[in-house]
């Protein structure tokens, strides 16, 4: 019978955030993955707790992976863990998640500390509806892809960023986004914990002049629909009525059809696309 993976979330911080549920797993399993063995170490010394470990990371996850679900396989128990938060979320933890649901061993995950959802939840933005970008991507083209995407987003956007990029991903963020609402968490959980409501703008200027300390997730409030609606709408500003029905009549709608079309994409009423077309 295959063993099971546990997802074992750790502090992104304060050590008194550890799990009750989590440190009894991580003592009764026959080995924990963790992606850096020696920080894992500090930690498991802190609990006491003397179950063997294995490296586990960016750069062995696939390889690894296909070793430890062998190990499952034959019947051992194994914790995941990442040097803090939740495996799986922004982690290569996730490639071994998939595999062992392919391959049918169960899959367990632990409730616990997670950065995402610790910075939005005191961010005062909008948390109704949010998306978790974790860190944008480091090419250069994908990363415009990316920032591309977001322009539109109208949730609120999760990011995570390391003090020596922060200057440089706000000025990104600034140029793509303009000068949105923005909560910028530093240090969460630990003793300079700290939350900035602001703007991109003034957290950019903050951070050209005040070197960045600590771990940073940045909470930006999304589009509004009325920005998307307007600036949908103001594309046709530079295009006739005559030449805005043309594009539909084009496509082979009727007159009728073309008219409604033309007053949806302009904010307008038929009757005002009809007066202007005479």
């Amino acid at each position: 019978m295959a063993g099971r993976l546990y997802l074992c979330p750790t502090p992104i911080g304060n050590l008194e955030d550890m799990p009750v549920r989590v440190l009894g797993v991580l003592k009764k399993v026959n080995r924990i993955a963790a992606e850096d063995t020696r920080n894992t170490l500090r930690l498991l010394n802190h609990f006491e707790i003397k179950t063997p470990m294995t490296s586990y990371h960016e750069h062995n996850k696939t390889e690894k992976a296909v070793y430890l679900t062998g190990l499952l396989q034959q019947g051992q128990d194994i914790a995941v863990v990442t040097d803090a938060g939740t495996p799986a979320i922004s982690d290569p933890g996730e490639v071994l998640v998939r595999m062992c649901h392919e391959q049918g061993i169960q899959v367990v995950s632990l409730p616990g500390p997670c950065a995402c959802v610790t910075a939005l939840a005191a961010s005062g933005q909008d948390t109704r509806r949010f998306c978790f970008e974790g860190f944008l991507p480091a090419d250069k083209k994908a990363r415009r892809q990316r920032l591309a995407m977001l322009e539109q987003e109208t949730r609120t956007m999760v990011l995570y960023e390391a003090p020596h990029h922060l200057a440089a991903t706000l000025e990104e963020l600034f140029s793509v986004l303009g000068d949105r609402q923005m909560t910028v968490c530093r240090e969460l959980t630990k003793l300079h914990e700290e939350y900035i409501m602001t703007t991109v703008g003034d957290a950019l200027e903050k951070y050209r002049s005040e070197p960045p300390r600590g771990e940073y997730v940045l909470v930006i409030a999304g589009r509004s629909v009325s920005q998307l609606e307007e600036a949908s709408r103001a594309k046709w500003d530079s295009v006739s009525l005559s030449e805005h029905m043309s594009i539909y009549e084009e496509q082979g709608m009727d007159r009728k059809e073309a008219m409604r079309q033309v007053a949806k994409d302009r904010g307008i009423s038929r009757r005002d696309v009809y007066q202007g077309l005479l």
